[in-house]
């Protein structure tokens, strides 16, 4: 039988933490308690002990002088301890403290003639002043570890509060955000002494920065690249044109639009890299709109549509999504290749072997691919990139028989009802 498992929340520092320092409180304070209550009962008693045997040591005087006793001492009185009386029997003194009569009692006896002569102290101040000391010291250790879980709880958390920032700063510069930054005051002043959240803090700040930077200099660069290479292309292009027709004209042509298509890719990428690209939405519906996609793509894929629905989107982005996804597929995959319209959701499936690994753990990866070599790995990450404008889910995966398939999950127009109306 497997173990219950423990509630998320006991993982936590603030819990650990809290956990810690009230079982060390707790700890302090049943020594510092133990401690406070033997010494406080400790001189009680001897004090007691002391008045009782100084009384002895009176009643024993008057006893061997033959005059009355007092009416707290007596020869063998009742409610004497039979412990104790055996003590002063064989001629040794002691003393006790027992109940009498429904009251706490100090004895102390002697010997006196092969009997005991005995005398009783009422010892009810005494313990009624050691249980509240114990009370006290119960009550103030209860207060005293209250206070402290308090203090510590808020200090812990004003320190996980600082390390949840940091993580979701992280978290916000793993998704994107490069400008996320957590501009931890310690770290911006160097005469401030900085502890170790803060160090984390600068570290993940510094970090962020560089990378920025190392990215806009390679999104720069792609850019510039792309831009140079459209007017030579674009004068490659016109002279392909015009050379006689034949073999040699057509591989040149048909290198000639490669370079143009990459170098289109390139241009979009950088633009999405940039996160300067404008939403035009509108209302449409999912069916004939993957119809016209495939239409477009002059392939041979099944389109089925099992649940068609009203979506609103930016259309020109999902024809380029759902283009890339039906060229990869005929592409990188192999047939039949079949488009499922099943709601907001449009699946692209093909029979082939599948995506590589790399892919479905980490997402495309722009010029990698894993095929024989066709193709830059742009088809797929510019659909990542455009899924991302349109606040689209896109999601790649294996099916059970074999194949790839990548599922586009679309925001779903609902259509308000009219309101109803007396007449």
């Amino acid at each position: 039988m497997r173990a219950p498992r423990r509630p998320a929340w006991t993982a936590t520092l603030t819990w650990k933490a809290a956990v810690f320092i009230g079982v060390m409180c707790c700890a302090l304070a049943a020594l510092l308690g133990v401690l406070v209550h033997a010494s406080v009962t400790g001189q009680t008693v001897s004090d007691s002990r002391d008045k009782a045997l100084t009384r002895l040591t009176e009643v024993s005087g008057l006893y061997e002088a033959g005059e009355p006793l007092p009416r707290f001492a007596g020869v063998d009185p009742p409610g004497l301890p039979a412990s104790l009386r055996a003590l002063a029997v064989g001629g040794e003194h002691g003393t006790m403290v027992t109940e009498y009569e429904g009251r706490p009692t100090m004895w102390a006896a002697g010997p006196a003639d092969g009997r005991a002569l005995a005398v009783r102290l009422d010892y009810t101040q005494s313990a009624e002043t050691i249980d509240a000391l114990d009370r006290s010291i119960l009550g103030s250790s209860v207060l005293a570890i209250g206070a402290t879980l308090l203090v510590g709880a808020f200090a812990v958390t004003r320190v996980t509060r600082r390390l949840h920032l940091t993580a979701q700063v992280a978290r916000r510069i793993s998704a994107g955000d490069l400008d996320a930054r957590v501009d931890d005051p310690r770290t911006k002043d160097p005469t401030r002494p900085q502890d170790e959240v803060a160090t984390v803090s600068g570290a993940l700040d510094t970090m962020a920065s560089s990378l920025q930077r190392k990215l806009q200099t390679e999104q720069r660069f792609t850019a510039d690249v792309a831009h140079e290479l459209r007017t030579p292309l674009t004068g490659l292009s016109a002279a392909a044109e015009l050379l006689p027709e034949g073999r040699p004209s057509e591989l040149v042509r048909d290198r000639v639009r490669a370079m143009r298509g990459l170098t289109e890719d390139l241009l979009e990428i950088s633009r999405l890299d940039a996160r300067t690209e404008t939403v035009d939405l509108a209302v449409h519906e999912l069916g004939p709109l993957a119809e016209r996609v495939v239409r477009a793509s002059g392939t041979d894929t099944e389109v089925r549509i099992v649940r068609d629905a009203t979506v609103e989107t930016d259309r020109r982005r999902v024809e380029r999504v759902l283009g890339n996804l039906v060229a990869n597929a005929h592409k990188h995959g192999a047939p039949p290749v079949v488009v499922t319209v099943d709601g907001p959701v449009v699946s692209v499936r093909d029979h082939g072997p599948g995506y590589p690994a790399y892919l479905l753990e980490s997402g495309p990866q722009r010029f990698r691919t894993e095929s024989g070599g066709k193709g830059h790995g742009l088809g797929l990450t510019i659909a990542v990139g455009q899924a991302g404008v349109i606040g689209a889910e896109l999601v790649f995966g294996a099916t059970p028989d074999g194949g790839a398939e990548a599922r586009l999950r679309l925001p779903e127009y609902v259509r308000l009802a009219p309101p109803d109306t007396e007449g």
